[in-house]
C-alpha cells in the first residue's frame, strides 16, 4: 500500500468533520469573539477553509520561508470569508486542490525532506508527510476544536464530530 492510499481517507475524514462544522457558521456572528486576544468567528473560519492550502506549498516545494508570506489587506481580503455559503465554497476548493495534490504523490515524494525557515534561518526540517500532518492536518484540527467551542459559546448544536455529541446523539 501507498502512503496516500493511507493517509486519503484520513484527509476525506478531517475535512468532511470541519465542512460539518463550518455547515453551523452563524452568519449574524461573524464578528463574535470570546476573548479581546482571540480572532473573531469569522476569522477563525477564514483560517480554517484556508489551511488546507498550505499543502500546495509543502506538497510541491522543498521548503518555505515565513518572511516571503503575503499579509498585505489585498491578500488577507481574498482569504477571508464573507458568509456561511463562501466559507464552504472556499473549503471545498481548498481540499478538492489539496487532494489532487496528495492523490499525486509518490512514497518518495512524501517522503522527501522538506524545510519551513524565516528570513533564512531553518526552522525545522521534516519529512515532507510530516509537515503535511503536522501543518495540514494536526494544525486544522486544532483550530477545528476552538471553533467548536465558538460554536457552543454561541449555542449552536455540534455535529457528531469523532463521535455523538450533547446535541446530536446517534
Amino acid at each position: 500500500m501507498a502512503i496516500k492510499d493511507a493517509l486519503l481517507p484520513e484527509f476525506d475524514h478531517e475535512m468532511g468533520t470541519t465542512r460539518r462544522l463550518l455547515e453551523r457558521l452563524p452568519e449574524d456572528k461573524l464578528s463574535w469573539q470570546p476573548h479581546p486576544k482571540s480572532w473573531n468567528l469569522g476569522q477563525l473560519a477564514s483560517h480554517l477553509v484556508n489551511i488546507p492550502l498550505w499543502s500546495q506549498t509543502i506538497l510541491n516545494e522543498s521548503s518555505f520561508d515565513l518572511a516571503s508570506r503575503d499579509e498585505s489587506p489585498e491578500a488577507q481580503q481574498s482569504r477571508t470569508v464573507s458568509s456561511r455559503q463562501h466559507a464552504l465554497q472556499l473549503l471545498d476548493e481548498n481540499v478538492a486542490r489539496t487532494r489532487a495534490s496528495l492523490a499525486s504523490k509518490s512514497d518518495a515524494e512524501l517522503l522527501a525532506i522538506w524545510t519551513l525557515t524565516r528570513a533564512g534561518q531553518e526552522i525545522m526540517t521534516v519529512p515532507r508527510i510530516a509537515a503535511f500532518r503536522s501543518f495540514v492536518l494536526n494544525h486544522l484540527i486544532h483550530h477545528r476544536g476552538q471553533f467548536s467551542v465558538y460554536l457552543r459559546m454561541n449555542n449552536v448544536p455540534l455535529p457528531p464530530i469523532y463521535g455523538p455529541t450533547a446535541d446530536e446523539a446517534f
